[in-house]
């Protein structure tokens, strides 16, 4: 994987976009600042300068079907919650991509793809992993960092040369169907909540608060839900929130 690092950009992800023609796959950009870090819904994303590892990975997936485009979230979300793990951070994945420890967010993820037909084009995979920061002075409710969890800082370079390696695993993991099914099991088996008790959400086109318990994740992404009285719900992104 070809890294780059740069001082500050306005985000990563953006700067990967314009320079997207240019870019061997797969590539990491690194940003020591970024000065509108995105995130998702279109959030901003706080994050102190070179305090944390802020990247962006631009990647081409040859012949990869447009409609398993959730299995990309899946292998990025698993790279980073495992190198997180090799640090004795020990992370789930909060649908569909946000990186959680306990009940705060240490990592949020941003993917993006480009489509040709039934292909993906190429994928831009963001994200910003809170590693030495100690104070967080935005409105988010539950930011953490490794630095508050382990007491120590953590060497940047070291957190990134493990991403590296665990996303260029990732990548290769789900270049095949089975692959891809391998990764999906594991996804669903690493889940924020997902221990099958009922925990609170919110239907964003309603504003109904209800309780339930996590039943499954299609591979394509959609997230099924089981109310308290056995009845089930599917929703896609965006269509439901978690209530901390």
């Amino acid at each position: 994987m070809k890294l780059i690092e740069l001082e500050s950009v306005r985000s990563t992800n953006d700067y990967v976009k314009e320079n997207a023609g240019s870019l061997v796959s797969p590539s990491m950009v690194v940003a020591r600042a970024q000065t509108a870090g995105r995130g998702q819904r279109g959030n901003s994303w706080e994050s102190e300068p070179g305090a944390n590892l802020t990247f962006s990975v631009f990647v081409r997936l040859h012949g990869f079907p447009a409609r398993r485009q959730f299995a990309v979230s899946e292998a990025v979300a698993l790279a980073v919650a495992d190198t997180l793990g090799a640090f004795g951070v020990e992370a789930k994945v909060k649908w569909p991509n946000d990186i959680y420890v306990g009940d705060r967010k240490i990592c949020g993820i941003l993917i993006e793809h480009s489509l040709m037909g039934a292909e993906l084009m190429h994928t831009i995979a963001g994200a910003g992993v809170n590693v030495n920061q100690k104070r967080f002075l935005s409105p988010a409710p539950n930011p953490v960092s490794m630095w508050q969890l382990l007491g120590r800082e953590t060497q940047l370079a070291a957190v990134r040369d493990e991403m590296v390696r665990r996303l260029e695993s990732a990548f290769s993991r789900i270049a095949d169907e089975e692959g891809r099914q391998r990764v999906h099991k594991e996804f669903s088996g690493r889940l924020w909540r997902g221990d099958g008790k009922a925990y609170p959400f919110r239907d964003t086109a309603t504003g109904e608060a209800f309780e339930a318990s996590i039943a499954g994740i299609d591979p394509d992404g959609p997230l099924h839900l089981r109310l308290v009285d056995g009845s089930m719900r599917g929703y896609l992104f965006k269509q439901v929130e978690f209530i901390l």
